[in-house]
């Protein structure tokens, strides 16, 4: 019996078929398309599915050949806030509104003159509104596209989308509504308050299910016994991405930092009781019944070696960079705080920007790539301090993504943090995590541990040196940026006032 797991992401769709013991058959991957127009990034939703049809039928039917066997389950995990209208008929009647899409700025002006930040941070566990949230762009269509508006019977996220067109469900999970800002995470329903305030009403909204649960099985066009489709192919609802990658790496108890530098740094843990901090991080309902996971994500976390990179080593590998570095005597780089995008919670600024500071004569260009890896393994550890100030133990990092394959960047982190950082083996996280999911659900593993203890290996551990040095980078890191909350509001007005 075979499993599928697909990982709606916003870059790259993926979709990958594994056996009952959660050995890889295959994965397929293919490039999501954006219409983007300055704030305004939307696409396609049947595109979208008609591309994770195929891409289905093509893995089932690998699986088939592989071993002949049927698939009996359909895992989905992926991106949260992606919105998608549809009307009476369960009909898009507009292109679906981007996670990364910011059209809704007035929108969360507007929301957050209404809702103290507090009462929402309470109820939702987001302590600050901003236009990723679904809620800011359905106010958003009511104040100007009230014709789209009045037409919308449904509201859907894009996984719900996607579970509905594979079994004929209109169904969510509680991670993912965790991103909505309409959902209460500790009471399991919708906030009416606040929709009403947009104009929704609840039932236009989808029945929301725990994480990890069987939300029906496929619609009967799908069926092809040819490929192992069949009527008994069970849909699960899975969970974020963020949280299948966890499952896959073995992250399923407290005390463990998930910790992936991509494009964006995302930091998260487990918690088995909600956990509202004084430093407001932001809190989700985890993958596991009455579980919970604080995640900070840095926006501008491996994105700003990235930028430095495309613009000032254009020519250079990032392999290059991380031998050159590795090659080199002991240095002391600027100190930079890496906030090219602002800065998320809990020390959510957007008016912040990223600093190169202690700039000298005899720094170089690698000497700024140095400091770019410093600054964000200081924002990793700034937000594991705040963790333990909240009542965390932390006891290891387990670390993928870009970031994970320089070993002086993990090195760094490991050193700054004073924290182990283990890498694990297989490092397509989060549809690993989601066929693991299949997996326990179908009962090849009894429990979580069974399937972590059995799958999942690291493949390498980083200790942490002592270095006194670092320990003054990450002071001078904090101070910096205290010394600066006046600069940039002072640097965001006189802007305005020039634009």
């Amino acid at each position: 019996m075979n499993i599928i797991s697909i990982d709606l992401g916003t870059t790259n769709i993926k979709v990958s078929v594994y056996d009952k013991h959660l050995t890889p058959l295959t994965t397929l991957s293919e490039t999501v398309h954006y219409n983007r127009s300055g704030d305004f990034v939307e696409f396609d939703p049947d595109q979208y599915f008609t591309c994770i049809k195929e891409m289905i039928c093509k893995t089932a039917a690998i699986g088939k050949t592989s071993n002949n066997e049927d698939v009996i389950q359909i895992v989905l995990t992926g991106q949260a806030e992606s919105l998608i209208l549809l009307d009476e008929n369960k009909t898009p009647v507009h292109p679906a509104i981007s996670w990364l899409d910011m059209r809704s700025r007035k929108e969360c002006e507007e929301l957050s003159s209404v809702f103290d930040s507090e009462l929402c941070y309470r109820i939702t566990g987001q302590p600050e509104l901003i236009p990723t949230w679904p809620i800011t762009k359905m106010l958003w269509m009511n104040r100007n596209k009230p014709d789209i508006f009045n037409q919308t019977a449904h509201y859907l996220l894009l996984k719900d989308y996607i579970i509905y067109r594979l079994c004929g469900r209109i169904a969510g999970d509680y991670s993912i509504y965790s991103f909505s800002h309409y959902f209460n995470i500790t009471e399991k329903c919708y906030w009416e308050d606040i929709l009403h305030y947009c104009g929704v009403k609840t039932e236009q909204l989808p029945e929301v299910l725990p994480s990890c649960s069987i939300a029906g099985t496929l619609l009967s066009a799908w069926i092809d016994s040819e490929i192992g489709l069949t009527s008994d192919t069970k849909i699960n609802v899975g969970t974020l991405d963020h949280f299948a990658g966890m499952i896959g790496t073995g992250n399923i108890k407290e005390g463990v930092i998930s910790e992936s530098a991509g494009t964006v740094l995302s930091i998260a843990t487990l918690v088995n009781a909600p956990l509202f901090s004084e430093s407001r991080i932001p809190l989700n309902c985890g993958p596991f019944p009455d579980t919970y996971v604080l995640l900070p994500v840095c926006e501008s976390g491996g994105f700003s070696l990235e930028w430095y990179k495309n613009e000032f080593l254009e020519d250079i590998s990032f392999t290059d960079i991380n031998e050159t570095l590795m090659q080199r005597p002991h240095r002391i780089p600027p100190v930079f705080l890496p906030y090219l995008t602002g800065v998320n919670a809990p020390d959510f600024n957007e008016n912040a920007s990223g600093v190169f500071f202690g700039i000298h004569a005899s720094h170089d260009k690698y000497d700024f790539a140095l400091a770019i890896m410093q600054g964000v393994a200081c924002l990793l550890k700034k937000n594991l301090d705040y963790m333990r100030d909240s009542g965390v133990n932390i006891n290891k990092i387990i670390s993928t993504g870009g970031g994970a394959k320089s070993p002086l960047w993990t090195q760094l982190k490991s050193d700054i943090t004073k924290q182990v950082i283990e890498l694990p083996e297989n490092e397509e996280a989060p549809c690993y995590g989601a066929a693991m999911i299949g997996a326990v659900s179908e009962g090849f593993f009894p429990t979580f541990k069974d399937a972590v203890d059995h799958c999942v290996v690291m493949k390498k551990r980083y200790e942490p040196a002592e270095r006194m040095e670092y320990d003054k980078t990450y002071a001078v890191f904090t101070a910096l940026y205290h010394s600066l909350k006046d600069v940039y509001e002072l640097n965001a007005h006189e802007r305005m006032r020039d634009f």
